[in-house]
């Protein structure tokens, strides 16, 4: 009798494990929300259009800041200091690409970054060729965006593309010199006008980063 029980006891007790193990699972993983997506849903309601105007001429720098790093780093005769130089700034500025979207995300102002991508393409295609690196010219003539001192041309871009050897790693320091001097500068300004605590926090870190990127490419400069 009692081997009868004990053995109806189990029975019982495995079919409701069983049943209860064919019931629905949920999948942390699906509730889990990217890291874009989480900053975004992180991210302060303080901000006003000079922290939107900043951000969105800010993206498409950095953007190009990648392009130049990536043209240096598919090159195998630049100077090894140059090369390492060029992927630092690739590897900082890609995140800050990310983080700088996900605050317009959080916006609603996804679609400014685009706008102040396409002015920049016309500003370039207007410049002629007898303008120098876009870092000579003043403000007014860069469309005065922030985000837009020290942008690049299409033929600046060429020229770096097609450079080898030295003169390459010198044209890439050049560049990028007058590039970052014209993020330091937006950053300043930013830190004037915006009113966003990230936003303003990055460009702290910006003009601090660059400042010093800079005072490293001159002394690369020097030695080359």
């Amino acid at each position: 009798m009692r081997t009868r029980t004990s053995a109806a006891f189990i029975g019982a007790f495995a079919l409701t494990a069983a049943l209860t193990g064919c019931g629905p699972t949920e999948d942390p993983a699906d509730d889990t929300p990217s890291d874009q997506e989480q900053a975004a849903e992180e991210t302060s309601s303080d901000y006003n259009d000079a922290d939107v105007d900043y951000i969105s001429g800010m993206i498409p720098h950095h953007q190009q800041a990648v392009q130049m790093s990536e043209m240096m780093l598919e090159k195998d005769d630049v100077e090894p200091e140059v090369q390492t130089l060029a992927e630092d700034i690739r590897d900082a500025q890609g995140p800050e690409i990310e983080q700088m979207e996900s605050w317009l995300d959080a916006w609603g102002a996804s679609d400014e970054a685009s706008d102040h991508g396409d002015m920049e393409d016309m500003d370039h295609e207007d410049m002629g060729d007898g303008e120098d690196m876009g870092g000579e010219m003043d403000g007014d003539a860069m469309g005065g965006e922030m985000g837009h001192e020290g942008m690049m041309s299409e033929d600046d871009l060429e020229q770096l593309d097609e450079s080898t050897g030295t003169a390459a790693s010198s044209l890439f320091l050049e560049q990028m010199i007058v590039h970052h001097e014209g993020a330091v500068a937006s950053a300043e300004q930013h830190l004037q006008d915006g009113e966003s605590p990230e936003a303003l926090e990055l460009s702290e870190s910006i003009i601090e980063s660059q400042q010093a990127e800079i005072e490293q490419m001159e002394e690369l400069l020097t030695d080359l």
